[in-house]
């Protein structure tokens, strides 16, 4: 359409627009302010759309009570998820930079949104990632009091370049010069959009009518019984957001739900699983579907990323997660001790096992070697299992030559183990693995390695597995098997970079986050928990007062690893435990039971104190 014919329809269709809101505002007695804005908005949308050439549909978006919620509307062009539009009540505006209180909290909540529009039916204005887009587009007047009258032919230029503009929003994947995808500034663009699905999750658990109450209820029982809301909302969006990224890493195409989960099914049957679970509640005639704006917003731009910048390179993965987490949540980072461990630090840990395993307790192949059974606790993205893969299978391609590497490389996944409490890492970790095992010719048949577990290590190993319907098996499997794994499994090697976290000594309501099994033993045990192995002596000696400062994620792991390698009805011989971890346990007065403990269950202890 021309110019002019454009302008003169847009002038009409804002005139149509002004007229039916003042009238509605002028008839109205009660109601949020904005209500009266709906309809008109979506008759101007759609018939200004129309007129570009660019029809567009308005979703609306169910409000969630007494929390920030959603945007308004999800605007579909073509069939896509485009945007979303937010209508504030007349008179507030449409820049965010005039926002008080809880419209301030509200926009805030939703920078991540990748394009946003904003209207309170006379100021018009579009976010990216919560910066304003060109100008603020006003009409000429009230709209809640000047009709017809708001319709300017300048009023309608500038309307008709902020929506233009607008609808022909597409994801952008970040990349340098060269066209190299930032990986960093990928992890970035898709945590606020992660973090919204956990909102809208733990928004929707307020809801006992939401089918996402009796999820949760399955997840628990699957996974990690101990699970608050908040753990749940944020394991459920860590969950599908790594599961899309590894089904587009696979080669999903085009991103959907479905694609994503028959990519993973045959190497990720977890992921697969959880993925399907998780995200039925949108399909299964759940009211709201609450959650699929976020979800969409996920497709959207995770699809548009290229495989190859997933699954090509020396590592795209290495530093993805800790990238995603600063961006996704800080605190939790924090909290969890998610940091990046220096692939040299990761190298000179495993050469040093692996000299004590060859000169010291006679395994000529160190790690290769078929009875050197290896776990990672806080296995993270996999960092030190890579570590023992590489170091591993180097060894033997120089000292056999690179034809023995796939069997030696085959036998090896089925003697590495890790642990990992958080999704996100795990889903991490278990691509990187596998394909590093792939790489080097391994041919390891399903369930025979590598053994990564979506678990909490400081969880009961005489823990009861539940007993679900066989469509949820493979997941309730998942947790059967870690429990298998600390109950009998021989482990010789025990190494990594445990969490940090200090916190309060806690009380048995919050086990799960305050040292679990090791700190509580089991509910109604004659024996004493692990972690009194460490506590009574110092009490002993008078240092009772320096208590509080044992109570860290780390020394729980210590105590851990200890009992898993030494002390365990499992532990038939030597073995190496090999930790980074804070300096305070070496000299520090709360510490002295944990010194005295592993003087008497280790032969030789080496410290590299950095």
């Amino acid at each position: 359409m021309p110019a002019t014919e454009s302008n003169s329809a847009i002038v009409r269709s804002l005139g149509d627009f002004g007229q039916t809101v003042t009238r509605k505002t002028l008839q109205s007695e009660s109601g949020q302010p904005e209500e009266q804005l709906r309809s008109p908005f979506e008759a101007l949308l759609r018939d200004t759309s129309v007129t570009l050439g660019m029809p567009a549909e308005c979703v609306g978006e169910p409000s969630l009570p007494d929390s920030l919620g959603r945007p308004d509307y999800a605007v579909h062009v073509g069939g896509l998820l485009t945007g979303y539009a937010e209508l504030k009540a007349p008179g507030k505006g449409a820049d965010a930079h005039d926002f008080r209180g809880r419209d301030k909290a509200q926009f805030k909540r939703y920078t991540g949104i990748p394009n946003l529009l904003y209207s309170d039916g006379t100021e018009w204005a579009f976010y990216r990632h919560g910066e304003r887009t060109g100008s603020v587009v006003r009409l000429a007047g009230d709209v809640t009091k000047t009709g017809r009258r708001v319709a300017t032919r300048e009023a309608a230029d500038g309307f008709e370049r902020l929506l233009r503009e607008f609808l022909a929003w597409e994801p952008h994947v970040p990349a340098d010069r060269s066209g190299v995808v930032d990986l960093k500034r990928f992890a970035e663009q898709i945590a606020p959009l992660c973090r919204m699905l956990r909102d809208d999750v733990l928004a929707e658990l307020g809801d006992p009518r939401s089918q996402l109450v009796s999820l949760q209820r399955d997840w628990r029982q699957l996974l990690f019984p101990d699970a608050t809301d908040k753990q749940f909302a944020d394991a459920y969006a860590q969950t599908v957001t790594f599961a899309l990224l590894l089904g587009r890493s696979e080669g999903a195409e085009p991103l959907t739900l479905q694609t994503a989960q028959g990519q993973l099914a045959a190497r990720h049957d977890l992921l697969s699983r959880a993925l399907q679970v998780l995200t039925d509640v949108l399909t299964a005639g759940h009211p709201s579907a609450a959650l699929s704006a976020s979800l969409d917003l996920l497709l959207r731009v995770i699809g548009v990323v290229p495989t190859k910048a997933l699954s090509s390179g020396a590592d795209p993965w290495l530093y993805f997660y800790e990238d995603f987490l600063a961006a996704y949540n800080p605190v939790l980072r924090k909290n969890a001790g998610v940091y990046y461990t220096p692939v040299e630090v990761v190298r000179a840990q495993v050469r040093l096992v692996d000299d004590l395993l060859t000169d010291r307790l006679g395994k000529p192949l160190g790690f290769a070697e078929p009875d050197v059974v290896t776990l990672d606790p806080a296995a993270g993205t996999g960092t030190y299992l890579l570590g023992v893969v590489s170091h591993a299978l180097g060894r033997i391609a120089t000292e056999q030559g690179p034809g023995s590497v796939p069997a030696y490389a085959a036998s090896l996944a089925g003697n590495l183990y890790g642990f990992e409490f958080m999704t996100g890492p795990y889903a991490v970790a278990e691509l990187r693995v596998s394909r590093a095992l792939d790489d080097c010719g391994a041919k390891v048949p399903a369930n025979a390695g590598p053994h990564l577990y979506l678990t909490d290590a400081l969880e009961s190993p005489h823990a009861e597995p539940a007993q679900l319907p066989l469509f949820l098996r493979p997941i309730s499997d998942q947790r059967a098997r870690a429990l298998d794994v600390k109950s009998r499994t021989q482990v010789l090697v025990c190494l990594g970079n445990p969490p940090y976290d200090r916190h309060q000594a806690g009380s048995r309501e919050n086990a799960a986050s305050a040292g679990g099994w090791v700190r509580w033993g089991d509910p109604g045990a004659s024996e004493s928990p692990l972690l009194a192995d460490f506590i009574e002596p110092a009490k002993a000696g008078g240092h009772g007062v320096h208590l509080k400062n044992l109570y860290n994620l780390y020394v729980y792991f210590w105590r851990w690893a200890l009992w898993k390698v030494f002390e365990h009805e499992s532990a038939r011989g030597p073995g190496v435990v090999s930790f980074i971890s804070a300096a305070s346990y070496i000299d520090g007065a709360a510490f002295s039971g944990m010194r005295e403990h592993m003087r008497r269950v280790c032969d030789e202890i080496w410290i590299l104190d950095l």
